[in-house]
């Protein structure tokens, strides 16, 4: 990987997308990674003589799937790697996905070296696909650790354990039947009790161990 390529990044979840955008820059060495939210801002941020190395993107967005969204950047810029992930295991997503010819998919559980290797295929001009699949065969030892010995409350607890499953705050939400508010200043209080700053840094920090 060369010291010129860029990434840009979109995901509704500014925290979300924060955070892997920072992933991307500290463990994938692009010069520069740019991240937003929505899809207007994305299309500010595709100006044609800068444009970026790779593209990723949330399959879902606040208006549904971003089909829509593929389909136009494969036909304005098709010279631009699409990397799509979601914390969706609907086998279909993927599916979808490939058919339309992106170069890749990954689900958001998958682990941070993972996301290194998908990257850096895609950027070496291969797909990255099926490999959370392969990946569930191979299980590795963990130890299990609780909420308390984490210094974290039950319902942080039950929030931490939905975002290393890679659910959206807007998901957790509707499961515990919390606003959307509670469960973000949650996700706050979690992220400075285990001095990360992000769901990424979060998942590296607790890798090897299984929230009971």
């Amino acid at each position: 990987m060369t010291i010129q390529q860029t990434a840009l990044l979109i995901d509704d979840h500014p925290l979300v997308a924060r955070g892997i955008a920072d992933f991307l820059y500290s463990h994938c060495e692009f010069s520069q990674v740019d991240a937003v939210t929505d899809i207007q801002a994305l299309w500010n941020h595709l100006v044609p003589t800068a444009l970026p190395s790779i593209i990723v993107l949330d399959f879902w967005l606040p208006d549904g799937a971003a089909l829509p969204l593929l389909n136009d950047l494969k036909a304005k810029y098709p010279q631009i790697p699409l990397l799509v992930i979601s914390a969706d295991d609907d086998p279909t997503v993927e599916n979808k996905v490939k058919s339309m010819g992106v170069k890749g998919f990954l689900n958001k559980q998958a682990a941070p070296e993972i996301f290194i290797q998908a990257i850096n295929a895609i950027l070496n001009g291969e797909n990255w696909f099926n490999h959370a699949k392969l990946n569930h065969t191979y299980q590795p030892n963990v130890l299990p650790v609780t909420a308390k010995e984490l210094g974290l409350t039950t319902r942080q607890g039950q929030i931490l354990y939905m975002m290393m499953n890679g659910l959206p705050n807007k998901r957790i939400a509707k499961t515990l039947n919390l606003t959307e508010q509670t469960v973000k200043e949650h996700v706050t209080g979690i992220l400075n009790r285990l001095g990360v700053n992000n769901r990424i840094e979060a998942m590296t920090k607790l890798r090897g161990r299984r929230l009971e």
